[in-house]
């Protein structure tokens, strides 16, 4: 599953945790992509002390044997991950999801934690070229909107579970509240509104207003966002 940061993506390996047919595995490459652009991001040596592996050895491990003897694993990336040194040749081994989200909510929520971002930050740009990468592989990714996740959370989780061969698990609806044994170390910066959920939250409301600055990296990212809108999955 393939996101920008802010996005729905951790509610939706909270989705596909719940099914007992899944392992998940939570920011592979967080750990070599700090390493390799050395920003400070919150809990920053926290996250390099528990994620010690280098970028090839993240890539065996996604290509490697699913952990508890899962028939499927979902892996949870983030685009803007995806740095020179990241090894992308895994990703023809594996079933390509792209999940998308309006820029003006990605920018106002990522800016609450870390105000100074740039366009790579929120990996817009990125997410295209993943995309259009996967496509020349010969695969044809699946693209699905957060925003119609939480406005129709079971019609739209069948419809992917049907677009990439899965049965429907109703289990994928809801999950406990709290934090998750496969988070990753930096939840309590990032997840803490998640961990009151047990569910997705309802549709959103009105988008919300920027300061002029986070405005142009909205403006700087709507091509690829529509882009891909043009491509969802629409049931």
């Amino acid at each position: 599953m393939w996101s920008s940061p802010r996005n729905l993506s951790t509610a939706m390996m909270y989705a596909f945790a719940q099914r007992s047919d899944f392992a998940v595995w939570d920011e592979p490459f967080y750990g070599p992509y700090l390493h390799a652009t050395g920003l400070d991001h919150p809990m920053r040596d926290a996250v390099l002390a528990d994620r010690v592996e280098s970028a090839v050895e993240v890539e065996q491990k996604l290509l490697g044997p699913i952990p508890d003897g899962k028939p499927h694993v979902y892996h949870k990336h983030m685009c803007q991950h995806m740095v020179d040194g990241i090894p992308r040749g895994f990703m023809a081994d594996c079933v390509n999801v792209f999940l998308i989200r309006h820029p003006a909510r990605v920018v106002a929520s990522f800016m609450k934690e870390i105000p100074e971002i740039t366009a790579h930050d929120i990996g817009f740009e990125m997410q295209a070229e993943l995309f259009d990468q996967i496509c020349a592989m010969g695969q044809s990714p699946v693209v699905i909107d957060s925003a119609d996740i939480r406005e129709r959370p079971e019609r739209m989780l069948r419809a992917l579970c049907e677009a990439i061969g899965l049965d429907w698990d109703a289990a994928m609806l809801s999950w406990p509240k709290g934090p998750k044994p496969y988070d990753g170390i930096w939840a309590p910066v990032w997840y803490k509104s998640l961990h009151k959920t047990t569910g997705f939250a309802g549709p959103e409301g009105p988008l919300p207003k920027l300061s002029e600055e986070a405005q142009k990296l909205v403006e700087m990212a709507m091509p690829f966002y529509e882009t891909m809108k043009d491509k969802c999955l629409r049931v």
